[in-house]
Protein backbone atom coordinates (compact mmCIF):
# COMPACT_ATOMS: atom_id res chain seq x y z
CA UNK A 1 0.00 0.00 0.00
CA UNK A 2 1.52 3.40 -0.84
CA UNK A 3 2.59 5.54 1.61
CA UNK A 4 4.94 8.82 1.95
CA UNK A 5 8.51 7.32 3.04
CA UNK A 6 8.07 10.25 5.70
CA UNK A 7 5.43 8.03 7.08
CA UNK A 8 5.01 4.60 8.49
CA UNK A 9 3.59 1.96 6.43
CA UNK A 10 -0.14 1.40 7.11
CA UNK A 11 -1.08 -1.00 9.98
CA UNK A 12 -4.75 0.48 10.65
CA UNK A 13 -7.86 0.89 8.48
CA UNK A 14 -10.46 3.47 10.50
CA UNK A 15 -13.87 2.96 9.57
CA UNK A 16 -16.11 6.06 9.85
CA UNK A 17 -13.54 8.99 10.18
CA UNK A 18 -14.94 11.61 11.84
CA UNK A 19 -14.15 14.08 14.38
CA UNK A 20 -13.94 12.07 17.32
CA UNK A 21 -11.17 9.63 15.64
CA UNK A 22 -9.14 11.74 14.56
CA UNK A 23 -9.32 13.52 17.69
CA UNK A 24 -8.81 10.66 20.43
CA UNK A 25 -7.92 7.16 18.59
CA UNK A 26 -5.19 9.07 15.82
CA UNK A 27 -3.10 10.99 18.78
CA UNK A 28 -2.82 7.81 20.91
CA UNK A 29 -1.79 5.78 17.90
CA UNK A 30 0.93 8.93 16.85
CA UNK A 31 1.97 9.25 20.62
CA UNK A 32 2.89 5.29 20.38
CA UNK A 33 4.69 5.42 17.63
CA UNK A 34 6.45 8.14 18.94
CA UNK A 35 7.26 6.28 21.72
CA UNK A 36 7.78 2.51 20.70
CA UNK A 37 8.04 2.82 16.70
CA UNK A 38 5.90 0.40 14.71
CA UNK A 39 4.08 0.41 11.28
CA UNK A 40 0.66 2.03 12.79
CA UNK A 41 0.18 4.25 10.18
CA UNK A 42 -3.99 4.63 9.19
CA UNK A 43 -5.97 4.70 5.96
CA UNK A 44 -9.47 6.48 7.20
CA UNK A 45 -12.47 5.74 5.29
CA UNK A 46 -15.29 8.08 5.77
CA UNK A 47 -18.91 5.47 5.16
CA UNK A 48 -20.59 8.27 3.53
CA UNK A 49 -19.53 12.01 2.61
CA UNK A 50 -15.82 12.84 0.91
CA UNK A 51 -15.99 16.25 2.67
CA UNK A 52 -13.20 15.30 5.17
CA UNK A 53 -11.07 13.61 2.62
CA UNK A 54 -11.67 16.76 0.27
CA UNK A 55 -10.65 19.08 3.21
CA UNK A 56 -7.60 16.45 4.63
CA UNK A 57 -6.04 15.96 1.21
CA UNK A 58 -4.94 19.26 0.11
CA UNK A 59 -2.92 18.85 3.59
CA UNK A 60 -1.20 15.75 2.74
CA UNK A 61 -3.41 14.06 5.13
CA UNK A 62 -2.11 16.53 8.06
CA UNK A 63 -4.52 18.37 10.40
CA UNK A 64 -4.28 20.34 13.56
CA UNK A 65 -5.49 18.55 16.76
CA UNK A 66 -6.42 21.68 19.40
CA UNK A 67 -6.76 21.28 22.99
CA UNK A 68 -9.45 23.40 24.62
CA UNK A 69 -8.24 24.32 28.25
CA UNK A 70 -10.17 27.24 30.52
CA UNK A 71 -6.60 28.86 30.64
CA UNK A 72 -6.23 28.39 26.37
CA UNK A 73 -5.38 26.68 23.41
CA UNK A 74 -2.58 23.96 22.44
CA UNK A 75 -2.07 22.94 18.81
CA UNK A 76 -0.63 20.03 17.89
CA UNK A 77 0.26 18.41 14.14
CA UNK A 78 -1.26 15.34 13.94
CA UNK A 79 0.34 13.13 10.82
CA UNK A 80 -0.66 9.72 11.23
CA UNK A 81 -3.11 9.90 8.07
CA UNK A 82 -1.74 7.66 4.84
CA UNK A 83 -4.89 8.32 3.27
CA UNK A 84 -8.67 8.67 3.02
CA UNK A 85 -10.86 6.57 1.25
CA UNK A 86 -14.70 7.61 0.50
CA UNK A 87 -16.94 4.40 0.60
CA UNK A 88 -19.49 5.22 -2.04
CA UNK A 89 -17.14 6.20 -4.26
CA UNK A 90 -15.40 2.77 -4.90
CA UNK A 91 -16.04 0.30 -2.23
CA UNK A 92 -13.51 -2.37 -4.08
CA UNK A 93 -10.52 0.24 -2.65
CA UNK A 94 -11.88 -0.30 0.60
CA UNK A 95 -11.83 -3.86 0.42
CA UNK A 96 -8.62 -4.10 -0.83
CA UNK A 97 -7.39 -1.76 1.50
CA UNK A 98 -9.13 -4.00 4.47
CA UNK A 99 -7.89 -7.00 3.16
CA UNK A 100 -3.87 -6.12 2.72
CA UNK A 101 -2.03 -8.51 5.27
CA UNK A 102 -0.12 -5.28 6.56
CA UNK A 103 -3.08 -3.96 8.37
CA UNK A 104 -3.50 -5.70 11.35
CA UNK A 105 -6.25 -3.80 12.78
CA UNK A 106 -9.58 -2.64 11.80
CA UNK A 107 -11.07 0.45 14.36
CA UNK A 108 -14.47 2.15 13.87
CA UNK A 109 -16.54 4.72 15.07
CA UNK A 110 -19.57 4.74 13.10
CA UNK A 111 -22.11 5.75 15.94
CA UNK A 112 -24.49 3.88 17.49
CA UNK A 113 -26.65 3.46 14.46
CA UNK A 114 -24.15 2.09 12.00
CA UNK A 115 -24.23 -1.46 13.50
CA UNK A 116 -27.44 -2.00 11.72
CA UNK A 117 -28.48 -3.14 15.27
CA UNK A 118 -31.62 -3.70 17.51
CA UNK A 119 -30.22 -1.00 20.15
CA UNK A 120 -32.60 -2.87 22.71
CA UNK A 121 -31.38 -6.14 22.05
CA UNK A 122 -28.10 -5.69 20.55
CA UNK A 123 -28.51 -8.37 17.53
CA UNK A 124 -28.28 -7.61 14.31
CA UNK A 125 -31.22 -6.31 12.81
CA UNK A 126 -31.69 -8.36 9.27
CA UNK A 127 -34.51 -5.96 7.69
CA UNK A 128 -32.18 -2.57 7.57
CA UNK A 129 -31.76 -1.34 4.49
CA UNK A 130 -27.97 -2.06 4.56
CA UNK A 131 -27.71 -5.70 5.22
CA UNK A 132 -30.59 -6.68 2.97
CA UNK A 133 -28.30 -4.54 0.64
CA UNK A 134 -25.23 -6.85 2.08
CA UNK A 135 -26.61 -10.02 1.39
CA UNK A 136 -27.32 -9.18 -2.25
CA UNK A 137 -23.82 -7.75 -3.53
CA UNK A 138 -20.68 -8.47 -2.70
CA UNK A 139 -19.82 -4.68 -2.97
CA UNK A 140 -20.90 -3.32 0.90
CA UNK A 141 -23.68 -0.80 2.24
CA UNK A 142 -22.56 -1.19 6.16
CA UNK A 143 -19.67 -1.07 8.23
CA UNK A 144 -20.16 -4.63 9.30
CA UNK A 145 -20.86 -5.33 5.38
CA UNK A 146 -17.24 -3.96 5.00
CA UNK A 147 -16.06 -6.22 8.17
CA UNK A 148 -17.35 -9.63 6.70
CA UNK A 149 -16.54 -8.62 2.86
CA UNK A 150 -12.94 -8.08 4.02
CA UNK A 151 -12.41 -11.18 6.49
CA UNK A 152 -13.49 -12.88 3.58
CA UNK A 153 -11.10 -11.74 0.70
CA UNK A 154 -8.39 -12.45 3.60
CA UNK A 155 -9.55 -15.70 4.44
CA UNK A 156 -9.25 -16.93 0.88
CA UNK A 157 -6.09 -15.48 0.29
CA UNK A 158 -4.55 -17.47 3.05
CA UNK A 159 -3.83 -14.07 5.49
CA UNK A 160 -4.67 -14.15 9.53
CA UNK A 161 -7.88 -12.17 9.87
CA UNK A 162 -7.38 -8.24 11.53
CA UNK A 163 -8.22 -7.47 14.49
CA UNK A 164 -11.47 -5.28 14.85
CA UNK A 165 -11.71 -2.19 17.51
CA UNK A 166 -15.24 -0.77 17.76
CA UNK A 167 -14.43 3.09 19.59
CA UNK A 168 -17.86 3.36 19.70
CA UNK A 169 -19.80 4.48 22.94
CA UNK A 170 -21.80 0.86 23.17
CA UNK A 171 -21.72 -1.19 26.01
CA UNK A 172 -19.47 -4.07 25.22
CA UNK A 173 -18.95 -2.99 21.92
CA UNK A 174 -16.16 -5.75 21.01
CA UNK A 175 -19.05 -8.34 21.82
CA UNK A 176 -21.64 -6.43 20.13
CA UNK A 177 -19.68 -5.91 16.28
CA UNK A 178 -18.49 -9.84 17.16
CA UNK A 179 -22.20 -10.57 17.31
CA UNK A 180 -23.23 -8.28 14.30
CA UNK A 181 -20.34 -9.54 11.92
CA UNK A 182 -20.53 -13.36 13.24
CA UNK A 183 -24.68 -12.92 12.11
CA UNK A 184 -24.15 -11.26 8.50
CA UNK A 185 -21.07 -13.58 8.43
CA UNK A 186 -23.55 -16.90 8.94
CA UNK A 187 -26.05 -15.46 6.20
CA UNK A 188 -23.56 -15.24 3.97
CA UNK A 189 -20.83 -18.45 4.31
CA UNK A 190 -21.21 -20.15 7.86
CA UNK A 191 -18.03 -21.65 7.23
CA UNK A 192 -16.77 -18.16 7.00
CA UNK A 193 -18.51 -17.26 10.23
CA UNK A 194 -16.75 -20.30 11.71
CA UNK A 195 -13.17 -19.08 10.80
CA UNK A 196 -14.01 -15.52 12.23
CA UNK A 197 -15.28 -16.69 15.13
CA UNK A 198 -12.01 -19.39 15.93
CA UNK A 199 -9.67 -16.65 14.74
CA UNK A 200 -10.73 -13.50 15.12
CA UNK A 201 -10.36 -10.96 17.89
CA UNK A 202 -13.02 -8.39 19.04
CA UNK A 203 -11.66 -6.59 21.97
CA UNK A 204 -14.07 -3.79 23.92
CA UNK A 205 -12.86 -0.57 24.65
CA UNK A 206 -14.27 2.31 26.88
CA UNK A 207 -13.39 5.99 24.90
CA UNK A 208 -13.84 9.46 26.86
CA UNK A 209 -13.17 12.44 24.89
CA UNK A 210 -15.21 15.43 24.44
CA UNK A 211 -15.17 16.44 21.18
CA UNK A 212 -17.67 19.70 20.14
CA UNK A 213 -17.89 19.96 16.27
CA UNK A 214 -15.52 22.27 14.86
CA UNK A 215 -17.07 25.40 13.58
CA UNK A 216 -16.43 27.66 10.71
CA UNK A 217 -15.03 29.94 12.93
CA UNK A 218 -12.44 27.43 14.66
CA UNK A 219 -11.68 26.48 11.58
CA UNK A 220 -10.47 30.17 10.30
CA UNK A 221 -9.22 30.89 13.63
CA UNK A 222 -6.67 27.93 13.70
CA UNK A 223 -6.04 28.57 9.68
CA UNK A 224 -4.86 32.07 10.91
CA UNK A 225 -3.05 30.47 13.94
CA UNK A 226 -1.19 28.10 11.97
CA UNK A 227 -1.35 29.43 8.82
CA UNK A 228 -2.67 26.30 6.75
CA UNK A 229 -5.66 27.71 5.37
CA UNK A 230 -8.77 25.55 5.31
CA UNK A 231 -8.28 21.94 6.41
CA UNK A 232 -10.58 19.71 8.96
CA UNK A 233 -8.71 20.73 12.55
CA UNK A 234 -10.54 18.95 15.56
CA UNK A 235 -11.22 20.64 18.39
CA UNK A 236 -11.11 18.79 21.90
CA UNK A 237 -10.82 18.98 25.60
CA UNK A 238 -6.81 17.85 27.17
CA UNK A 239 -8.90 14.73 29.20
CA UNK A 240 -8.89 11.53 27.23
CA UNK A 241 -8.96 8.07 28.50
CA UNK A 242 -9.10 4.94 26.54
CA UNK A 243 -9.23 1.49 28.06
CA UNK A 244 -8.97 -1.72 26.14
CA UNK A 245 -9.30 -5.38 26.11
CA UNK A 246 -5.33 -6.64 25.66
CA UNK A 247 -6.95 -9.34 23.03
CA UNK A 248 -5.55 -8.68 19.69
CA UNK A 249 -5.03 -11.37 16.43
CA UNK A 250 -1.00 -12.85 17.11
CA UNK A 251 -0.87 -10.04 20.03
CA UNK A 252 -0.22 -7.29 17.16
CA UNK A 253 -1.06 -3.49 18.30
CA UNK A 254 0.49 -0.28 18.43
CA UNK A 255 2.02 0.10 21.93
CA UNK A 256 -0.89 2.05 23.84
CA UNK A 257 0.00 1.89 27.28
CA UNK A 258 3.05 3.98 26.23
CA UNK A 259 0.78 6.61 24.79
CA UNK A 260 -1.25 6.24 28.28
CA UNK A 261 -4.13 3.77 27.26
CA UNK A 262 -5.02 1.16 29.97
CA UNK A 263 -4.72 -2.04 28.92
CA UNK A 264 -6.71 -4.32 30.55
CA UNK A 265 -8.28 -8.30 31.13
CA UNK A 266 -11.88 -6.49 30.99
CA UNK A 267 -13.11 -3.36 30.19
CA UNK A 268 -16.61 -3.64 31.14
CA UNK A 269 -16.39 -1.95 34.38
CA UNK A 270 -14.69 1.46 33.42
CA UNK A 271 -17.19 1.17 30.24
CA UNK A 272 -20.44 0.80 32.58
CA UNK A 273 -19.21 3.92 34.61
CA UNK A 274 -18.46 6.24 31.60
CA UNK A 275 -21.56 5.14 29.76
CA UNK A 276 -23.61 5.66 32.98
CA UNK A 277 -22.10 8.81 34.56
CA UNK A 278 -20.88 10.87 31.74
CA UNK A 279 -23.01 9.40 28.46
CA UNK A 280 -26.25 9.10 30.69
CA UNK A 281 -25.91 12.64 31.99
CA UNK A 282 -24.65 14.03 28.97
CA UNK A 283 -27.85 12.93 27.42
CA UNK A 284 -30.32 14.04 30.64
CA UNK A 285 -28.50 17.50 30.16
CA UNK A 286 -28.73 17.67 26.34
CA UNK A 287 -32.71 16.92 26.30
CA UNK A 288 -33.55 18.61 29.67
CA UNK A 289 -30.70 21.86 28.99
CA UNK A 290 -32.08 22.27 24.79
CA UNK A 291 -35.95 22.51 25.95
CA UNK A 292 -34.84 25.11 28.87
CA UNK A 293 -33.09 27.57 25.66
CA UNK A 294 -28.91 26.53 26.73
CA UNK A 295 -27.06 25.86 23.74
CA UNK A 296 -24.35 23.87 25.43
CA UNK A 297 -23.77 21.69 28.64
CA UNK A 298 -21.27 24.14 30.23
CA UNK A 299 -24.44 26.82 29.55
CA UNK A 300 -26.66 23.93 31.38
CA UNK A 301 -24.09 23.18 33.83
CA UNK A 302 -23.36 26.88 34.40
CA UNK A 303 -27.23 27.27 35.38
CA UNK A 304 -27.23 26.54 38.69
CA UNK A 305 -30.62 24.60 38.84
CA UNK A 306 -28.75 22.13 36.39
CA UNK A 307 -25.64 21.67 38.35
CA UNK A 308 -28.32 20.51 41.20
CA UNK A 309 -30.25 18.37 38.92
CA UNK A 310 -27.13 16.49 37.24
CA UNK A 311 -25.31 15.93 40.56
CA UNK A 312 -29.00 14.53 41.44
CA UNK A 313 -28.33 12.25 38.43
CA UNK A 314 -25.56 11.08 39.69
CA UNK A 315 -27.36 10.12 43.11
CA UNK A 316 -29.19 7.78 41.70
CA UNK A 317 -26.89 6.37 38.86
CA UNK A 318 -23.52 5.58 41.06
CA UNK A 319 -25.68 2.70 43.16
CA UNK A 320 -26.40 0.88 40.05
CA UNK A 321 -22.62 0.84 39.07
CA UNK A 322 -19.61 -1.16 40.04
CA UNK A 323 -16.55 1.03 39.66
CA UNK A 324 -13.04 -0.47 38.36
CA UNK A 325 -10.98 -1.06 40.54
CA UNK A 326 -9.08 1.95 42.70
CA UNK A 327 -12.14 4.33 41.30
CA UNK A 328 -14.06 6.42 43.65
CA UNK A 329 -17.64 7.01 41.69
CA UNK A 330 -18.12 10.08 43.68
CA UNK A 331 -14.48 11.95 43.05
CA UNK A 332 -15.11 10.87 39.80
CA UNK A 333 -18.39 12.68 39.25
CA UNK A 334 -16.43 15.86 40.13
CA UNK A 335 -13.89 15.78 37.70
CA UNK A 336 -16.80 15.37 34.89
CA UNK A 337 -18.88 18.20 36.64
CA UNK A 338 -15.30 20.36 35.72
CA UNK A 339 -15.54 18.85 32.22
CA UNK A 340 -18.54 19.85 31.63
CA UNK A 341 -18.12 23.19 33.31
CA UNK A 342 -15.34 24.10 30.85
CA UNK A 343 -16.01 27.51 29.13
CA UNK A 344 -13.58 26.49 26.24
CA UNK A 345 -15.76 23.78 24.95
CA UNK A 346 -18.78 24.50 23.28
CA UNK A 347 -20.33 20.83 23.26
CA UNK A 348 -23.92 21.57 21.68
CA UNK A 349 -26.92 20.22 23.71
CA UNK A 350 -28.56 19.77 19.80
CA UNK A 351 -25.24 17.70 19.17
CA UNK A 352 -25.37 15.61 21.63
CA UNK A 353 -29.11 15.31 21.53
CA UNK A 354 -28.58 13.29 17.92
CA UNK A 355 -29.55 9.77 17.78
CA UNK A 356 -31.65 9.25 20.70
CA UNK A 357 -33.45 5.90 19.76
CA UNK A 358 -29.83 4.52 19.78
CA UNK A 359 -28.43 6.18 22.87
CA UNK A 360 -31.56 5.65 25.61
CA UNK A 361 -31.01 1.95 26.02
CA UNK A 362 -27.23 1.99 27.05
CA UNK A 363 -26.80 5.42 28.33
CA UNK A 364 -30.14 5.66 30.71
CA UNK A 365 -32.49 2.69 30.50
CA UNK A 366 -30.25 -0.35 31.98
CA UNK A 367 -29.77 2.18 34.95
CA UNK A 368 -33.39 2.58 35.38
CA UNK A 369 -34.00 -0.90 34.75
CA UNK A 370 -31.08 -1.90 37.96
CA UNK A 371 -33.18 0.83 39.76
CA UNK A 372 -36.33 -0.57 39.50
CA UNK A 373 -35.52 -4.04 40.12
CA UNK A 374 -33.68 -2.41 43.27
CA UNK A 375 -36.49 -0.23 44.45
CA UNK A 376 -34.15 3.02 44.86
CA UNK A 377 -35.65 5.78 43.04
CA UNK A 378 -35.37 6.77 39.13
CA UNK A 379 -37.39 10.50 39.16
CA UNK A 380 -34.48 12.40 38.09
CA UNK A 381 -33.90 9.59 35.18
CA UNK A 382 -37.34 9.38 34.13
CA UNK A 383 -37.35 13.24 34.04
CA UNK A 384 -34.14 12.82 31.28
CA UNK A 385 -36.57 10.23 29.49
CA UNK A 386 -39.65 12.49 29.48
CA UNK A 387 -37.58 15.62 27.68
CA UNK A 388 -36.17 13.38 25.02
CA UNK A 389 -39.32 12.33 24.55
CA UNK A 390 -41.07 16.18 24.58
CA UNK A 391 -37.41 17.05 22.18
CA UNK A 392 -38.31 13.75 19.01
CA UNK A 393 -41.60 15.62 18.86
CA UNK A 394 -40.14 18.22 17.09
CA UNK A 395 -41.46 21.33 18.80
CA UNK A 396 -39.90 23.29 21.67
CA UNK A 397 -41.45 24.81 24.42
CA UNK A 398 -42.01 28.27 22.85
CA UNK A 399 -43.46 26.54 20.33
CA UNK A 400 -40.36 26.42 17.48
CA UNK A 401 -39.38 23.36 15.66
CA UNK A 402 -36.75 21.41 16.43
CA UNK A 403 -34.35 19.83 14.23
CA UNK A 404 -34.61 16.29 15.17
CA UNK A 405 -31.76 14.12 14.01
CA UNK A 406 -32.70 9.95 14.28
CA UNK A 407 -32.88 7.49 12.23
CA UNK A 408 -36.23 6.74 14.19
CA UNK A 409 -37.34 10.66 13.60
CA UNK A 410 -39.82 10.57 11.45
CA UNK A 411 -41.59 7.81 13.15
CA UNK A 412 -41.21 9.33 16.21
CA UNK A 413 -42.69 12.63 15.01
CA UNK A 414 -45.48 11.00 13.51
CA UNK A 415 -46.44 8.73 17.04
CA UNK A 416 -46.06 12.34 18.67
CA UNK A 417 -48.18 13.84 16.58
CA UNK A 418 -50.84 11.78 17.01
CA UNK A 419 -50.37 12.13 20.97
CA UNK A 420 -52.76 14.28 22.81
CA UNK A 421 -50.85 15.69 25.93
CA UNK A 422 -48.29 13.96 28.06
CA UNK A 423 -49.90 10.63 28.96
CA UNK A 424 -50.37 9.51 25.45
CA UNK A 425 -47.25 10.29 24.66
CA UNK A 426 -45.52 8.23 27.15
CA UNK A 427 -47.94 5.33 26.55
CA UNK A 428 -47.51 5.67 22.93
CA UNK A 429 -43.51 5.88 22.55
CA UNK A 430 -43.06 3.56 25.31
CA UNK A 431 -44.33 1.16 22.49
CA UNK A 432 -41.31 1.48 20.48
CA UNK A 433 -39.65 -1.56 21.05
CA UNK A 434 -36.65 -0.74 19.36
CA UNK A 435 -36.41 1.57 22.00
CA UNK A 436 -38.12 0.25 25.10
CA UNK A 437 -38.13 -3.66 25.98
CA UNK A 438 -41.90 -4.34 26.62
CA UNK A 439 -41.15 -5.79 30.18
CA UNK A 440 -39.05 -2.40 30.78
CA UNK A 441 -41.67 0.12 29.52
CA UNK A 442 -44.43 -1.51 31.60
CA UNK A 443 -42.76 -0.63 34.94
CA UNK A 444 -41.55 2.38 33.70
CA UNK A 445 -44.68 3.77 32.44
CA UNK A 446 -46.08 5.06 35.78
CA UNK A 447 -42.64 7.12 36.97
CA UNK A 448 -42.29 8.00 33.59
CA UNK A 449 -45.28 9.40 33.09
CA UNK A 450 -45.24 11.09 36.50
CA UNK A 451 -42.34 13.17 35.11
CA UNK A 452 -43.79 13.51 31.66
CA UNK A 453 -46.77 15.47 33.11
CA UNK A 454 -44.29 17.92 35.51
CA UNK A 455 -41.94 18.62 32.42
CA UNK A 456 -45.01 19.32 30.15
CA UNK A 457 -46.76 21.25 32.45
CA UNK A 458 -43.90 23.32 34.16
CA UNK A 459 -41.43 23.07 31.70
CA UNK A 460 -37.54 21.66 31.56
CA UNK A 461 -36.64 24.25 33.78
CA UNK A 462 -38.85 24.53 36.98
CA UNK A 463 -39.19 20.27 35.79
CA UNK A 464 -35.36 19.87 36.70
CA UNK A 465 -35.81 22.46 40.09
CA UNK A 466 -38.97 20.22 41.28
CA UNK A 467 -37.50 17.06 40.22
CA UNK A 468 -36.52 15.61 43.73
CA UNK A 469 -39.53 16.92 45.34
Amino acid sequence: MPTDPKRPATGIVHLGLGAFFRAFGCVYVADAMAASGGDWGIVGVSLRSPSTRDALRPHGWSYASVSLAPEGENIRDISVLNDVLVAPEDPAAVLNAMADPGVRIVTLTVTEKGYCHNPATGALNPDHPDIQADLANPLPASAAGYLVRALQMRRAAGHAPFTVLSCDNLPDNGKLVRGVVLDLAHRIDPELAGWIAAKGAFPSCMVDRITPATTPEDVARIAALTGRAGGAPVMHEPFSQWAIDDVFVDGARPDFAAAGAEMVSDVSAHEQMKLCMLNGTHSALAYTGYLAGHQTIAATVADPVFAAYVRRLWGEIMPAVTPPDGVDLRAYAEALFDRYANPAIQHRTWQIAMDGSQKLPQRLLGTIDANLDAGRSVEALCLAVAAWMRYVGGVDEAGASIDVRDPLAEGLAEISAACDGPEDTVAALLGVREVFPADLAERLRPPLTKAALRLWSKGARAAVTEDHQ
